[in-house]
């Protein structure tokens, strides 16, 4: 089973342990630690890139440029 946890380290806590020791009660687990980005900030902080998702948002909203599968492939 895996169980994915995303929060600040500020909200690291004595209840956030005792949280995942209920929720796998005397089991071994591991514990990955991911300083990454917010995947939104990296895609933002390229100009080109911001200006194609900002511009693909506005044509979502407009009902512009999309591309619709025929429908019966997922009946």
């Amino acid at each position: 089973m895996q169980t994915t946890y995303q929060l600040n380290t500020d909200e690291l806590d004595s209840r956030f342990l005792e949280s995942i020791k209920a929720a796998f009660p005397r089991r071994r687990v591991t514990i990955a630690v991911n300083d990454e980005a917010d995947e939104t900030e990296s895609l933002l902080a390229d100009p080109e890139r911001k200006a194609r998702l900002l511009q693909a948002i506005e044509d979502i909203n407009a009902g512009r440029n999309l591309v619709v599968p025929d429908q019966k492939l997922f009946a």
